[in-house]
């Protein structure tokens, strides 16, 4: 493609991102369409990790805007539904795509969101390919939700092993009360580390003051603080364990993975480690088209945390929308029924990795990537790949 086509391309694209941010819908260009739901939080606790799986899912079709099933080419449009980081808002943001016609749905960043919307879509008929819903509960006792990402009994043990290679002979374990994801993942933690060895503590909804759990570490002495809860939360418990001089390694899972995290330990003197599904670099192609995409727009650029940084759930977005098409050309057919006929025998190599799916729609994935926020840079540094013992 010559370079004047390139950026007239891209300019419309950057003309439509100008619309408001992530507004479903509208009226279908002429020609054969088929719709894609995106079912991720836009606003809430998880906004931010939702607009940043989102981004993934976009760049994607800015490349990848057409699809042929069945010998036809098809438009490939996506049909936004905020769940609001609200497991009481799911369904119905769930049958707002169920209405539109979604022949299949992306979704969503939080497992909580994920399980309660999940009787919508299954009494509709219609597949799910979970993009970084670790939970067990979203595959468990149904046959219509995939997902594509680890699962939280795998990264618990990861980060407890983590967790003891450095040293921790205690450890203080914080999450929301009532939260699937982060409840579920202290609770994997917690068996792999030792129920003994671990101070369990929950936090109510609408905390903003996290100074006391900090103290609590301190003072029963803990080795390491393990609280895998929302980026909202997260930033504050930062700043309390930089006022306090918690001077243990701060832990968390794939939700940290943002530039929330990275901003918020900036110029603080604490050590952040999460464990997430990619690192920037794995795939260069990748990391430099998205990067020109995110920079050529300023919505873009606001929706990713303010700078080009590529976050796992970014890429994790990017190849689901790429498992949702090679679902459609396999299954050479719209119909929900024909693409979940295919999807528990389809395999994919992304830029996450290689994927497929066992007998329960949960992806076969035995590494996590371990990294650390570099409080100067602001940047994530790679520490380890790292698996169960």
């Amino acid at each position: 493609m010559k370079r004047t086509m390139k950026i007239a391309c891209l300019a419309l694209f950057v003309m439509a991102l100008a619309l408001p941010a992530f507004a479903g819908g509208g009226k279908e260009a002429a020609g054969d369409v088929v719709k894609i739901g995106v079912f991720e939080p836009q606003s809430g606790d998880n906004g931010a990790g939702g607009k940043q799986e989102i981004l993934g899912m976009q760049y994607a079709n800015f490349e990848t805007p057409n699809v042929v099933i069945g010998g036809k080419t098809y438009k490939v449009e996506l049909v936004y539904a905020d769940n609001q980081s609200a497991n009481d808002k799911a369904p119905s943001a769930a049958q707002t795509l169920v209405s539109a016609g979604c022949p299949v749905v992306l979704g969503s960043y939080g497992s909580g969101v994920s399980i309660a919307a999940s009787p919508t879509f299954g009494d509709a008929g219609i597949p799910v390919i979970g993009v970084t819903c670790t939970n067990p509960a979203v595959t468990l006792g149904n046959s219509h939700y995939f997902r594509i990402c680890f699962l939280d009994p795998f990264q618990g043990p990861v980060l407890a092993n983590f967790a003891k290679d450095k040293g921790a002979a205690k450890a203080y374990c914080l999450a929301k009360l009532g939260d699937d994801y982060s409840v579920g993942l202290v609770n994997y933690f917690m068996e792999a580390f030792g129920k003994e060895n671990c101070i369990f503590d929950t936090f109510p909804e609408g905390t903003s003051d996290y100074s006391t759990y900090v103290a609590n570490a301190k003072t029963q002495g803990a080795g390491v603080f393990f609280s895998p809860v929302s980026t909202e939360a997260a930033a504050l418990i930062i700043d309390q364990a930089a006022t306090q001089g918690l001077d243990i390694p701060i832990l968390a899972g794939d939700t940290w993975d943002s530039n929330v995290i990275l901003n918020a330990a900036r110029g603080k003197n604490v050590d952040v480690y999460v464990t997430t599904f990619y690192q920037e670099g794995g795939a260069p192609k990748f990391d430099n088209g998205i990067k020109a995409w995110i920079n050529s727009n300023a919505t873009a650029r606001s929706n990713n945390g303010g700078d080009d940084k590529v976050a796992a759930v970014s890429a994790m977005g990017y190849d689901a929308y790429y498992v949702a098409l090679e679902a459609l050309k396999k299954a050479g057919s719209t119909k929900p029924a024909d693409i979940l006929k295919v999807l528990p025998s389809l395999t994919y190599t992304g830029v996450s990795g290689a994927i497929a799916f066992d007998r329960n729609g949960d992806a076969v994935r035995d590494v996590a990537y371990v990294k650390k926020a570099n409080t100067t840079s602001g940047d994530w540094e790679f520490v380890a790949v790292q698996g169960v013992k």
